[in-house]
């Protein structure tokens, strides 16, 4: 046991200290030939790495098999401050609604977008990719191979989250007359 607990400690520390020094995110399967392990290892290392984190000033996000260091999102302030950023990030009402579409829909095409929110998207869309919080993440199959959107990593920043999965679920919708 002992020797295991070792082990872990060195994989943490090996992981870590990569994710440190990485300008973007890195493939766990990337990590685990670098650090010569198995990728189950490097997951329980990563998963180790998150839990320790979450009283610091620094956080792991994780997205499909990458993962990536980032600072804690509640240190925003003091963090922009010292970097000397002062633009204003708020986002439009009509990106913000595209953008909780996309989180909670992708992948998605922008037609299916469109559909939900009833109106052109082409804007929000744009605004979205620009900041960096969607990008095109493939193409779907139907006719005409249109783009499918997800979030990125930026968009887990931006919004102080370590993975998609931490998105709040969103609320029952109680059934309208005529629905089943």
């Amino acid at each position: 046991m002992a020797r295991e607990e070792a082990s872990l400690d060195t994989l943490k520390l090996a992981v870590e200290s990569i994710l440190f020094v990485a300008d973007e995110p890195v493939e766990l399967g990337a990590l685990a030939r670098i650090v010569g392990a198995k990728a189950e290892d490097v997951v329980r290392a990563v998963e180790a790495i998150a839990t320790d984190c979450q009283s610091r000033g620094v956080r792991v996000q994780r997205a499909g098999s990458a993962v990536q260091m980032v600072t804690a999102p509640e240190a925003a302030p003091y963090v922009e401050r010292f970097l000397g950023v002062e633009e204003d990030h708020r986002l439009s009402h009509a990106a913000l609604e595209t953008l909780a579409i996309i989180a909670y829909k992708q992948p998605i095409t922008r037609s299916a977008i469109e559909a939900i929110r009833g109106v052109n998207c082409d804007r929000a869309l744009a605004s979205l990719k620009a900041r960096g919080l969607v990008a095109e993440v493939g193409r779907a199959p139907a006719a005409g191979r249109p783009y499918l959107y997800g979030t990125t990593f930026r968009f887990l920043e931006y919004f102080g989250l370590e993975r998609p999965e931490d998105l709040p679920p969103l609320p029952e919708r109680p059934l309208a007359e005529g629905e089943e």
